[in-house]
């Protein structure tokens, strides 16, 4: 779709409120294209006043525009998130990918009561959020159709690049803080942040540059280390410190906790887009990441062996499906019956220490399935387990690794 085809229709704008959102809403609706723009609170750390995009938006011309509470749809997609492991390269937990999903879940009710048939936003066409937010239109909503400005050439020759983006809002009155200085961009909501772009885009330029939101980089966390309780009850954390939390809270707590003491602040990795390019970003997610490590912790202790290894491959396929946009899919509600299975055995009390970015076990508790036996891994003559036990299945395993060497079949050292 090109820009000609939307007038004097009624399109609805998926807008953040930044520089993008004024420029595409402005330059859409100054065409005669009826936009109605809308924001999904996400608990953006970087957002001063989500309360005040609206405003902004009409501003630049949108028919009307509306704020949309997403949080607790966050929240619930991120803890199936962690439930899985599910974690993209580098050790990214798909903050962004997710709360795409969350942003489309939420708006989707305005799509249908409005008789919405053109939705659009302002991702571009070198990235992934292009393809997550368009999929699960399609997945969710199929009759609707998509524009993309940044795949219309008439936008692109016209403001495709900050610098343009710019000057076309100052030369059309549009009160935009965004500078042509700025090193890089951010993504942002209240399970993580991403930087990437600008600066950030040189292998050769370390991070320093970079302005955490959500907390400290290791290196500037406190000279001490900070005790911090988490309980869960089948898979969802329930309190932080003994504290009775809902879910978007234990998020919000654990990131102040977490993020003062550096865990999850600064990664540093470059991963494999769906389109096929490589990206490079730097990310943020303390609570998250935290949750992460408390919950594979979980997983250790109820999981069997040939389990795990299953596991693991679902929450392989569980990233790729997070990060590609892929969530509303049969595959994802496959693999999310898998996941959300074992979630229903993860309770326990875990205690651990945090210091500089790192996180020490100190004691777990209350763990009603587990299948750590204490007595039987023990090295010292306690327990029902005897040592002979095992020369059955080593006489077993030896018949086997002979048999392998008379068919020639082993290594050479």
């Amino acid at each position: 779709m090109v820009r000609n085809d939307l007038i004097g229709k009624r399109v609805l704008a998926l807008v953040s409120g930044g520089l993008d959102s004024t420029t595409i809403v402005h330059w859409l609706s100054s065409a005669g294209v009826e936009v109605t723009a809308v924001t999904v609170d996400l608990g953006q750390p970087d957002e001063p006043d989500l309360s005040a995009i609206p405003a902004r938006m009409k501003a630049a011309g949108a028919a009307d525009a509306f704020l949309l509470d997403g949080k607790e749809r966050l929240a619930e997609y991120m803890l199936q998130v962690i439930h899985g492991m599910a974690y993209h390269e580098g050790g990214y937990w798909n903050t962004t990918g997710i709360a795409r999903m969350a942003a489309v879940a939420t708006v989707l009710p305005v799509i249908r009561e409005r008789k919405i048939d053109v939705v659009t936003h302002g991702a571009t066409g070198r990235g992934n959020d292009q393809v997550r937010f368009e999929l699960a239109l399609a997945m969710l909503e199929p009759r609707v159709r998509v524009y993309a400005p940044w795949r219309d050439p008439e936008f692109t020759e016209a403001l495709g690049g900050r610098r343009l983006m710019i000057e076309y809002c100052r030369r059309h009155g549009l009160n935009v803080t965004a500078t042509e200085e700025k090193p890089y961009s951010t993504d942002a909501n209240f399970c993580g942040l991403t930087h990437e772009a600008g600066k950030l885009e040189s292998l050769s330029t370390p991070t320093d540059f970079v302005e955490f939101k959500m907390g400290v980089s290791p290196m500037q966390a406190p000279d001490r280390m900070e005790e911090v309780t988490v309980e869960w009850e089948m898979g969802v954390p329930v309190r932080v410190n003994e504290q009775p939390l809902g879910l978007v809270e234990v998020f919000q707590t654990l990131n102040e906790i977490a993020g003062r003491n550096g865990v999850g602040i600064g990664i540093d990795a470059v991963e494999n887009r769906r389109i096929g390019i490589k990206s490079r970003g730097v990310y943020e997610s303390p609570g998250v990441t935290l949750l992460g490590i408390l919950y594979d912790r979980l997983l250790q202790l109820i999981l069997d062996r040939s389990h795990r290894k299953f596991f693991e491959i679902v929450s392989r396929q569980l990233a790729d499906v997070v990060y590609e946009g892929e969530w509303f899919s049969p595959l994802a509600a496959s693999l999310l019956q898998v996941t959300e299975r074992v979630a229903q055995f993860a309770t326990g009390k875990l205690k651990v220490g945090l210091y500089k970015g790192n996180v020490r076990f100190l004691a777990v508790t209350d763990v009603p399935h587990s299948l750590y036996d204490e007595e039987g891994a023990s090295m010292e003559k306690i327990g029902e387990l005897r040592h002979e036990w095992a020369q059955g299945y080593l006489e077993l395993a030896d018949y086997v690794a002979r048999g392998m060497a008379d068919a020639g079949l082993t290594r050479k050292p």
